[in-house]
């Protein structure tokens, strides 16, 4: 079908009839037409007053698959697919109204698919009125712009895409969070934010080079993107910043999984162009809407809760809690009386017994370090090392300790061991093995008698040096350990080649080691039998029960720590108590493991029916608590433990002896990152807001959301008794 034809055809129906015979400025001007039609640098089209086609370029035609007159009578709408881009409506939607309400038509991009290949093409359009101004149809044109197309939006996905691992960078995850949290908003919904930083990446570009740092930072995209897969977007924000959005998980018990296992993904080996590195990451959690609403409120807690973790140890995760606004504060003044204190001598070291499986003897003490603050009393090694490290405080403190425990273990009897936690740091920035020797030429003690506990961590970024470094340590001839064995960054590779003596099995496998349904006890018979195989001792850590002892002792570990045998003692203590038992150390304890209970001594809530009442809160565990301020509770009675934060635990009374009451949790509760427990849910945001409180991220404080009047309460249950009331009473 040429435009000769179509054209002339159109005359006749306008003159009524008669045929206007072309000039020769009308034959060469669709001449032209037709040349230009054939060239396929664009294409003519025509519909009637309903919409199907009426002409179409036969180059155009053939593209389609299609013959010319098979074309006619098709809707013109018909060739066109709906745009894929975010809003899959954006382009078919607008050519549709247009067409419809008869409008001009300019430049509109649509896509066609040509013999299965998906192309773009301009779509340029006028309509066609009679002389009472009837519509007749459309005249356009059309042009291929799929060059120009993929090129907008190559443009695009660089302006939103980071260029080095295809991941979303900062730009587009800022916006994605808040196009998120906006419709969340409405729909009440909830969304997790992870933020992330690799622990020692630094090293990796300064001894492999950059390019080795941009081949790590796609491994670990891809790492990221396998864990994550369809549950949420990652991002790059640039440098070894990285970030998780999840929409609509807020089970915290979920969230530390996915954390937990981001952290031992990346803490895998990496082969860079024949080198092999290690690194570690830090990870910080923050939920919209319990933790922040907006988008800056949320990525702010989460970068909080990023620094928490970083500082309590790095490769851990931490969620956000509203304490932790107060920990620069705080931290800077820990700094500021740690170094104080390690220079007036105010720091002590506890030691705890080391005993052998086979007859119970104390073969070595592990020197703890303590610091009773004049003011705030005992301060936890869990506070004041992280920010030691953070402020390269720990080589003098390091030093410190390691002078005081070699000191004190030249008094000990029977030439008993002592061992000295060397932190990673310390490890990697100070020549350790002159300091090692300088402190025993001063102490007299001993080579053989000195063990450092080193963490898998010191393996990281520069697994060479660090053997180079062992090796130097072994020459002076002192012993050394390997210190939370399985908790971080564990190879094979570097167990088989460090001259270690030792294997230290962290506690948090032998904690719930005899609970059903518990693999830790083949996780423990795997590195006892992979230590003795390299010739190497084994130490269970953190053992306090007798049936946690009888299942170690078969699991064939060979040496046991922990309260069964005793606490850390003072160095007085451990002379006394040398002198007075010999190395024969009696377990004593309880017969079977029970969930750990950790001393808190704050005010809580508990809500039983339509009451609330104000109690002491004396222990905690995953399993349950114990409260005072309740007379006379009947066992069986069903209460709700308020926390805090939104957080509420059901519970049932399962002892109960006058004012004092124990309980036990429906649902076990989790851990929260930092060495504590909280809920895996907390009443939400949205629940407040229904209540009558303003919608906003959860403020901290004991609290429930006060419910509407819909009538007379209840009386209550049970009388509450004010303690501190009845202490200075006493």
């Amino acid at each position: 079908m040429a435009l000769n034809g179509i054209f002339s055809r159109r005359n006749s129906d306008r003159s009524g009839g008669a045929t206007r015979s072309p000039s020769a400025a009308d034959v060469d001007r669709l001449a032209l037409l037709d040349q230009f039609e054939e060239s396929e640098l664009g294409w003519f089209w025509a519909t009637d007053a309903e919409g199907k086609l009426s002409y179409l370029s036969a180059s155009a035609a053939h593209r389609l698959g299609q013959k010319p007159e098979q074309m006619l009578g098709t809707p013109l709408t018909a060739l066109f697919l709906p745009d894929e881009l975010e809003d899959e409506d954006r382009a078919e939607r607008p050519f549709a109204f247009q067409l419809r309400a008869r409008s001009t038509i300019s430049d509109m991009p649509v896509r066609v698919s040509v013999a299965g290949t998906e192309r773009w093409w301009s779509i340029c359009a006028k309509p066609q009125l009679d002389r009472e101004n009837e519509f007749l149809g459309y005249r356009g044109s059309a042009k291929d712009i799929t060059a120009v197309r993929e090129s907008q939006r190559d443009a695009s996905r660089l302006a939103q895409y980071d260029s080095l691992t295809g991941l979303a960078n900062r730009h587009r995850m800022s916006k994605r969070l808040t196009a998120t949290l906006i419709a969340y908003k409405a729909a009440k919904r909830s969304c997790a934010l992870m933020m992330l930083d690799l622990d020692r990446f630094k090293q990796v570009n300064d001894t492999l080079g950059h390019p080795a740092g941009d081949e790590l930072l796609k491994q670990v995209a891809q790492r990221l993107e396998r864990i994550v897969g369809s549950k949420g977007e990652i991002g790059r924000l640039g440098g070894d910043e990285f970030q998780v959005m999840l929409p609509d998980i807020d089970d915290r018990g979920r969230l530390g999984e996915i954390a937990n296992s981001v952290i031992q993904m990346i803490s895998q080996p990496y082969s860079l162009d024949g080198s092999r590195a290690i690194i570690g990451t830090s990870v910080g959690i923050a939920i919209a809407p319990y933790d922040g609403i907006d988008t800056d409120e949320l990525v702010s807690s989460a970068d909080l809760a990023l620094y928490a973790a970083k500082g309590g140890g790095r490769g851990q995760y931490r969620f956000f809690s509203s304490e932790l606004k107060d920990g620069a504060r705080l931290r800077r003044q820990i700094e500021e009386d740690l170094r104080d204190a390690i220079q007036s001598d105010q720091l002590e070291l506890h030691y705890q017994p080391i005993v052998r499986t086979s007859d119970h003897k104390v073969t070595a003490l592990e020197a703890l370090v303590r610091w009773n603050h004049p003011e705030r009393g005992w301060i936890s090694p869990a506070e004041f090392i992280p920010v030691a490290e953070e402020t390269n405080l720990i080589n003098a403190l390091g030093e410190w300790v390691l002078r005081r425990a070699c000191r004190d273990a030249v008094e000990w009897p029977h030439s008993l061991r002592v061992a000295v936690n060397v932190s990673a740091i310390q490890f990697s920035g100070t020549d350790v093995p002159k300091v090692v020797r300088a402190v025993l030429d001063r102490s007299g003690l001993e080579p053989e008698r000195l063990e450092l506990e080193i963490t898998e961590s010191v393996f990281l970024g520069d697994p060479q040096g660090t053997g180079i470094m062992l090796k130097a340590l072994k020459k002076i001839g002192v012993r050394l350990a390997l210190d939370d064995f399985g908790t971080g960054y564990s190879s094979l590779g570097y167990l088989s080649s460090a001259p270690l003596d030792k294997i230290k099995i962290d506690r948090s496998f032998v904690a719930g080691l005899t609970e059903d349904e518990n693999n830790n006890a083949a996780i423990i018979t795997a590195i006892v039998s992979l230590a003795r195989a390299l010739k190497m001792e084994t130490v269970a850590e953190g053992v306090e029960a007798m049936d946690e002892l009888d299942l170690i002792t078969k699991l064939g570990a060979s040496h046991i720590q922990g309260y069964i045998f005793s606490k850390a003692l003072t160095h007085d203590a451990l002379l006394e108590r040398l002198l007075e038992g010999g190395l024969q150390f009696e377990p004593e304890g309880p017969a079977k493991h029970r969930a750990d209970r950790r001393s808190t001594f704050r005010r809580v809530g508990v809500i039983h029916e339509d009451h609330r009442y104000e109690v002491v809160m004396r222990n905690l565990s995953r399993t349950g608590a114990g409260i005072e301020g309740l007379l006379d509770v009947p066992l069986g009675t069903p209460l709700v433990l308020d926390l805090g934060g939104g957080q509420l635990a059901v519970a049932e009374v399962v002892r109960s002896e006058g004012y004092s009451q124990g309980l036990e949790f429906e649902q076990a509760l989790i851990n929260d990152g930092a060495d504590g427990l909280c809920t895996r849910h907390r009443i939400s945001p949205y629940a407040l807001a229904s209540a009558g409180m303003p919608l906003a991220a959860l403020p901290p404080g004991s609290y429930l959301p006060q419910s509407r009047d819909d009538g007379p309460k209840s009386r209550p249950a049970f009388l509450q008794v004010d303690l501190a009331q009845t202490n200075r009473a006493a």
